[in-house]
């Protein structure tokens, strides 16, 4: 894994949720890598990467279906997004294993717990804008790293799950009644 790939990992495990300057650095790591990358070793990397974020996700809605917070038809939701996620995670570890690498471990509930402060969740509202902010950093994580892969298949997993991603965050911030992005290209910026 390349030293920017080693850091923003590095961050993601200490404080697993994707803050601005993480999503940008991770963009423009992408970026620059792509041309850099030739070892298969960088994409399990990054698949490395990915696995976390879907580690945290489940975690993140595992958390929320379990506060007692969530009316019926969120808890529903909630409930067939965190399936979604567990689809993500166990095609990203089949394809970690099938190249050789060895995927990430997820951590305790109770870690994720303390790092997405979940005992500041006191609204059905407060845990939906959680998941929002957690699906909006997915999307533009997995949007910055498509160019990164020295496999072109790769890039297409990334874009499928960037899709699933921007759905959840669509159908949250509907919820939540927030207005979809005014500009066009918001995603992955």
């Amino acid at each position: 894994m390349s030293l920017s790939h080693r850091r923003l990992f590095l961050a993601r495990s200490g404080q697993l949720t994707l803050s601005a300057a993480a999503v940008a650095a991770l963009a423009g790591t992408a970026t620059g890598a792509a041309a850099q990358l030739s070892d298969p070793a960088e994409d399990v990397g990054i698949l490395n990467i990915a696995l976390a974020l879907e580690h945290e996700a489940i975690n993140a809605y595992q958390l929320g279906a379990g506060s007692g917070l969530l009316g019926k038809p969120a808890l529903d939701v909630a409930v067939m997004f965190q399936s979604h996620h567990e689809g993500h995670r166990d095609a990203l570890i089949a394809t970690i294993e099938k190249m050789g690498g060895k995927p990430v471990a997820e951590k305790p509930l109770d870690e994720y717990a303390r790092a997405l402060g979940a005992a500041s969740l006191k609204t059905q509202a407060d845990v939906l804008t959680l998941a929002a902010k957690l699906e909006l950093g997915a999307t533009n994580a997995y949007l910055g790293v498509i160019p990164a892969f020295a496999d072109n298949k790769l890039g297409q997993v990334a874009a499928r799950l960037a899709a699933d991603e921007t759905m959840h965050w669509t159908a949250l911030s509907s919820v939540l009644g927030r207005m979809p992005p005014a500009s066009a290209l918001s995603f992955g910026a």
